[in-house]
């Protein structure tokens, strides 16, 4: 048997990092707040932090759970560089794809390159280079590294970052069956690592966006500080990203197609006014929205009591950008706004929601000033150059399975995975030959894990007034040795012969040893929020005990030093995320 060799504690004296009483203004969340206040991480630049002492310890922590539970799913993990030739992602259409996202930069001798924000290229091109055989397959290849991303609004704290470490793992699979097998590995040990980091998390459809994919799911941790909306039905617990959830748009019209009629509507410009000014719902109205996609002139169409779901649109397009249209755009384009129909118009896009297709006798613009037209309907009067789901879910709108009235959350999400199918190896070229000689392509997934957003999640998790509520599972520290009146010779005996027993059983400790008033070393142990605290002082020596107690508790406990280990063992074993190697 290998013996864990004995701990050396650290002394608060000897700790890079110092705490603030108050967070600095830029901090717009709880879990922000304590990571400066705790002296976790420093700002270098906008997106790009330092991790100080306790949050590397923490952070590796995170990443030694990340390692157990990738290998136990079949895993290996590598290492692939983030200094990428442009020219492997111009091969996936992906340069384009990224746009302003992707730190561009060219050596001394003027070859182009990229700081890769994920690596399906160059996994691929391991792959094509390495994989000839059946034989060779399946793999599931993963790493922790560093990605770079231009985020034009960082926030958060370490939330959305420009810098920042990720857990990528991908496979390889003969066929679609195999790349179930893979994803269903992954998919139990991403429940597992969010169940060890403390994190509850819900898994939930989500949309692909630039890795591509038909397929992709999150894992979301809810909480009203996350960035993202979850739509979620109390009945069948059908979940998605606001991104790219479905619902139902209730019972199809069913009346006859009646007559173009064209209608005086002085000054009303919004569907609101429209309706109410003709005593109808706002869903027997034709709603139209102008955007700009890839500065291309594009009109959305949907029922009047709809909204547009930008992402969903974007995706339909195959657009990099999507954003509304100014006044003097939509001036300039000849169209009347407030009064703007897909009726009779040339030259431009129209993405059609589902919804029009089941709705009859509509009322919408007529393209002309102070006029609307009665009992327009899809497919006589007008078609559109797509036709798909844009709508924006709202809160009580029916569930697409069973239509009990959906719920709105905010989440932050901590990973994700993506059926890929054969995407990338088709692009790029990387194929195999199967049992009968036939060239194939592997059918292939990918999963990301944002590891500094797991700290943070953590954080947000596990804190109270006071401060942070470490999961002993990730806890920089085991134990929180507080020495009163470090300059007494006993007290300073006695903490140093707690740091030898505890190291020995192979706890982490971490020891104040500075000359401080109690107050300010409790609320510093508080603040920083290590499993367990032991106050060692004159008055417990005296009665010959330590004083024990638990961050998520009120009450300590006292005893003998000699009962010290065994209890620490036993309160750590209690903890719901375990604590591994203790």
């Amino acid at each position: 048997m290998i013996s864990t060799p004995p701990r050396r504690a650290q002394r608060m004296s000897e700790l890079f990092g110092r705490t603030l009483r108050t967070a600095p203004a830029e901090a717009d969340s709880d879990n922000h707040k304590l990571l400066l206040r705790a002296g976790l991480i420093m700002q270098l630049s906008a997106g790009v932090y330092s991790y100080l002492p306790l949050a590397w310890r923490a952070l590796r922590k995170i990443e030694a759970i990340i390692r157990d539970e990738m290998d136990k799913a079949g895993g290996q993990e590598l290492m692939m560089p983030v200094l990428q030739p442009l020219e492997l992602w111009q091969e996936t259409g992906r340069a384009e794809a990224y746009g302003p996202v992707l730190f561009r930069l060219q050596d001394r001798r003027e070859r182009q390159y990229v700081l890769a924000p994920t690596h399906e290229e160059a996994v691929t091109d391991l792959v094509r280079r390495s994989v000839q055989s059946y034989r060779d397959l399946p793999r599931r290849l993963y790493q922790i590294q560093t990605k770079f991303r231009d985020e034009p609004r960082p926030r958060g704290g370490l939330v959305r970052v420009r810098q920042f470490t990720m857990k990528d793992a991908y496979s390889f699979d003969l066929d679609d069956e195999g790349f179930q097998r893979s994803y269903q590995a992954m998919h139990q040990a991403y429940t597992n690592i969010f169940a060890r980091c403390g994190v509850p998390s819900v898994p939930v459809a989500a949309d692909s966006g630039a890795i591509g994919g038909k397929i992709s799911e999150e894992f979301v941790f809810l909480t009203d500080v996350g960035e993202d909306t979850v739509v979620r039905c109390p009945g069948c617990h059908y979940a998605a990203n606001s991104e790219r959830a479905e619902f139902h748009r209730g019972e199809p019209d069913v009346e006859e197609p009646l007559p173009l009629a064209e209608i005086a509507t002085p000054g009303i410009t919004t569907i609101r006014d429209l309706a109410a000014f003709l005593r109808l719902s706002t869903r027997q109205t034709l709603k139209v929205v102008f955007y700009m996609a890839d500065e291309r002139p594009v009109i959305a169409a949907l029922r009047g009591d709809l909204d547009v779901n930008e992402r969903k649109l974007s995706n339909v397009l195959n657009a990099l950008d999507v954003r509304p249209m100014t006044d003097a755009e939509v001036e300039e384009a000849g169209w009347t706004a407030g009064f703007a129909s897909p009726l009779g118009l040339k030259g431009v896009r129209v993405v059609a929601d589902l919804s029009v297709e089941s709705a009859s006798n509509l009322v919408a613009g007529a393209n002309k000033a102070d006029t609307h037209l009665r009992n327009v309907n899809y497919g006589r009067d007008w078609q559109a150059d797509s036709v798909a789901d844009i709508g924006l879910v709202r809160a009580g709108d029916p569930c697409p399975r069973c239509q009990t009235p959906l719920t709105l959350a905010r989440g932050m999400e901590l990973g994700h995975l993506f059926s890929l199918g054969t995407i990338y190896t088709d692009k790029m070229d990387a194929s195999f030959l199967d049992a009968q000689g036939e060239s194939r392509r592997p059918v292939m997934g990918c999963y990301g894990i944002g590891v500094e957003r797991l700290l943070a999640a953590a954080i947000e998790a596990n804190h109270d007034e006071r401060g942070i509520r470490w999961p002993a599972s990730l806890a920089p520290y085991h134990v929180h040795i507080v020495g009163i009146n470090w300059d007494n010779a006993e007290v300073r005996a006695a903490a140093e012969a707690a740091e030898r027993d505890l190291g020995a059983a192979g706890l982490d400790v971490l020891t104040d040893d500075r000359d401080e008033r109690p107050g300010v070393k409790f609320n510093d142990a508080d603040l920083l929020g290590m499993p367990l605290r032991l106050t060692i002082s004159p008055r417990n020596l005296k009665a010959s005990v330590v004083e024990l107690k638990r961050r998520d508790e009120d009450t300590a406990v006292t005893m003998p030093a000699s009962e010290l280990t065994p209890a620490v063992r036993k309160a750590l074993a209690s903890d719901p995320s375990g604590a591994a190697g203790v």
